[in-house]
């Protein structure tokens, strides 16, 4: 059921989502998302009915502009944007990214703060203003949809802010971004803000007008809410609030606070189809590493948890007792989908079909036959276990590297863990390697960096259970500090010391991939 379905939806509170998880989202430390990613995180995007998805940020390297204009060329009945500061060289990249898109929107953004014009951009207001003009400008002649951001907008003044939107929208820009870029402001302060702002730019009425708000204080969410009862028709934000430092704004919460909440919020509502969370947040953090906190709102899996006693007999009496929400709005019911080592590629492609993957018969055929390795190794596979598989799959698609062959790992009380490892390199050659650690994962670590000639410091390193029972996957994700910079990687696996071999292999890779680039100003 979409959100607010029983409502008579006015087209003037219609609140569009506009979400930047493959752009803001994959600037968290330790993300890196291959092409192939991209497009299943996109895809499901689509499916969760976002207006808007910021794919990437073309200019920054390569493959995110391959990763942009693969996503606006497959995109249909959603908005795919591309992220550019306001200059001519990243205004063209980006325009070019999105040429191919149904729906294509340049986002350019320059800072109008006092503190970053001073320091970071060494810029007047008058020079700000000449560039956002210039580059909003060039951006209309490329695509009708043009979006303008005033970077590190709470903290500048409110009359210089509205003299460059007003200029932005006299050039061409649809829609005009008010971020709070570094999470500092508070509900009250945004809603004046943006009061001020429409009061002293009355253009703005006739464009739509968004908000982009972090999370260093926690308020991301209540800021976001704060931006629509202003008069914000766009909410930016990201998929379980991932992002730089403390993150975004949670897409997730704001879609069940204007589903919950509509009666209250004087019809405001959005086109999300909730039920598609649950299995999003799952898509995106796997593929992304982030694991979601268990007491994370909407999507943590204690959100509909009832430990205490009393909370359990309300709940049996009457879910509404302690739920204001229903589980199965948000997705939850359970998949009884249970494949074996039986099981034939006809019915591992119908129970993908179910789960919502797209995969053609050469990528069907891979995920197969992963499944039979782990069907004899593991027994019954749920619907949990193949959407780990399939999404472990996607980390290697057309990623050239290390893979690893065979490893071995021998503990014995009163002395340190020693391990063995192969692996075949990027030419198909086997590299054999040996080494010791104070634990069996950081013999395992040393042994292929002994194999393949890397020196790679583990920083994080978790290991969780995909379901539960003896025989459950084990899904490891570690970040390493490779060469000074840090890297991530994910792997799964019925042996968790096999996965966690197969992730720090991933991370090295993504350290051989990684392509210096230029770009230090990564968006609002």
């Amino acid at each position: 059921m979409t959100a607010n379905a029983d409502q008579v939806r006015d087209e003037s509170k219609r609140v569009k989502i506009f979400d930047t998880s493959l752009r803001d989202g994959e600037q968290a430390p330790g993300i890196t998302l291959n092409t192939r990613e991209k497009l299943e995180i996109a895809h499901q995007l689509r499916r969760l009915g976002v207006d808007v998805m910021e794919a990437g940020f073309p200019i920054t390297s390569p493959g995110d502009f391959e990763a942009v204009r693969e996503i606006a060329r497959e995109m249909e009945g959603v908005t795919v944007a591309g992220l550019a500061r306001a200059n001519e060289k990243d205004v063209l990249r980006a325009g070019e990214a999105v040429r191919e898109a149904k729906s294509g929107r340049i986002h350019t953004f320059i800072a109008t703060s006092d503190i970053h014009m001073t320091h970071k951009l060494r810029m007047d207001r008058d020079q700000v203003l000449a560039a956002a003009v210039d580059a909003v400008r060039l951006a209309k002649s490329i695509v009708d949809d043009v979006e303008f951001s005033c970077e590190d907008a709470t903290r500048s003044d409110v009359a210089f802010v509205a003299d460059v939107v007003g200029a932005a929208i006299a050039h061409g820009a649809t829609t005009i971004n008010i971020p709070d870029t570094v999470g500092y402001t508070m509900p009250v302060e945004f809603h004046a803000f943006l009061t001020e702002l429409r009061r002293r730019c009355p253009s703005l009425d006739d464009v739509t007008l968004s908000v982009h708000c972090h999370n260093d204080l926690g308020l991301a969410v209540a800021n976001s809410l704060a931006g629509m009862l202003a008069g914000a028709r766009q909410v930016e934000g990201c998929i379980n609030g991932i992002g730089e430092r403390a993150g975004n704004a949670s897409i997730e919460e704001v879609g069940m606070i204007l589903r919950t909440r509509a009666e209250d919020l004087g019809g405001l509502w959005c086109g999300m189809e909730t039920t598609e969370i649950t299995r999003t947040s799952r898509l995106v953090s796997r593929l992304t590493g982030y694991v979601v906190q268990p007491n994370k709102a909407i999507v943590g899996k204690n959100a509909f948890a009832h430990e205490a006693g009393i909370h359990q007999h309300g709940v049996l009496a009457n879910p509404l007792t302690y739920e204001i929400m229903d589980a199965t709005s948000v997705g939850l019911a359970q998949n009884s989908i249970v494949l074996g080592k039986h099981s034939g590629r006809h019915a591992l492609s119908h129970a993908l079909t179910e789960l919502g993957y797209e995969l053609d018969k050469d990528e069907l055929n891979a995920a197969f036959v992963r499944f039979k390795d782990v069907a004899d190794r593991k027994g019954a596979i749920s619907a949990a276990d193949i959407e780990a598989l399939v999404s472990d799959e996607m980390r290697t698609e057309g990623v050239e590297g290390f893979v690893l062959d065979e490893t071995s790992v021998t503990t014995a009380s009163g002395t340190n863990p020693r391990a063995t490892v192969s692996v075949i390199d990027p030419q198909g050659e086997r590299q054999s390697g040996e080494g010791e650690g104070d634990g069996p994962v950081n013999a395992l670590i040393s042994a292929i960096d002994d194999a393949i000639g890397t020196h790679g410091r583990l920083l994080e390193y978790h290991v969780t259970a995909v379901t539960g029972g003896d025989d459950a996957l084990g899904e490891a994700r570690v970040v390493c500090d490779i060469d000074g910079r840090r890297y991530s990687g994910q792997g799964v696996s019925p042996d968790v010391l096999e996965a966690s071999a197969i992730a720090y292999l991933r991370a090295v890779n993504a350290s051989r991939r990684a392509e210096d680039a230029d770009v230090t100003d990564q968006g609002v």
